[in-house]
């Protein structure tokens, strides 16, 4: 598919600006597609996260402790659903090309409280600022969520062990509370992609999620 061809096709999908920068690097229709579904995909969180706060009262769900969190693909969506900014990833299509953003809860707005990310990347938000010519402090401040990470340092890993590490130091340098731990598999072998069955100091990811989250949001466990 030409390059005009994919600019009619995602017409109403993604921005024309976030499919122009695609196309500019990728190799195939299949890398744009792959550029496309992380914009689409942060859409969709978006969405669903102010579904929960429409639905609250329905579900009696507690606003004020509001946890995002995923591995891989799910921590790329995870960081920039925390950081981004609500009109991020919503405004850049209107209603008019996308009539189906009328029914997501649009005069909803949510606070994450804290995010919890495994092998994952800012890749997302990278990309989204390189589309709309941002600096990273336009969108990291001081007021973003308290962040875990766990993060394996094998060779083989498809998001680099170095990705938490510049996450830290965004964090750090704002002041911001943040814990990364670095997985081990139960043999002692630094872990890699989907190392869900690593530990530390005999703690696995589990747990260690849990004891940040109540620390951190000073719950009361009944």
């Amino acid at each position: 598919m030409t390059p005009e061809k994919l600019l009619v096709y995602y017409r109403g999908i993604a921005p024309q600006e976030w499919i122009e920068n695609a196309l500019q690097g990728a190799k195939s229709s299949g890398e744009v597609q792959q550029a496309t579904a992380m914009y689409l995909a942060q859409r969709d969180a978006k969405a669903a996260l102010r579904w929960i706060i429409a639905n609250s009262s329905n579900y009696n769900i507690n606003k004020d402790f509001i946890t995002v969190g995923g591995a891989s693909a799910g921590a790329i969506t995870t960081i920039a659903l925390g950081i981004s900014n609500q009109e991020d990833f919503k405004d850049e299509i209107s209603i008019i090309d996308d009539p189906t953003l009328s029914k997501t809860n649009l005069n909803e707005s949510y606070v994450v409280r804290s995010m919890v990310y495994f092998w994952g990347s800012n890749i997302k938000l990278d990309v989204f600022e390189a589309v709309y010519e941002l600096n990273q402090y336009d969108r990291y401040d001081a007021s973003d969520p308290e962040l875990f990470m766990g993060h394996g340092t094998a060779q083989d890993l498809v998001t680099p062990y170095e990705e938490a590490l510049k996450l830290q130091e965004i964090y750090n340098s704002l002041g911001i509370y943040n814990k990364l731990v670095t997985l081990l598999l139960p043999n002692g072998n630094p872990a890699g992609h989907g190392a869900w069955n690593a530990v530390v100091d005999g703690k696995g990811l589990s747990e260690l999620t849990f004891d940040f989250l109540v620390e951190r949001q000073n719950l009361v466990l009944e």
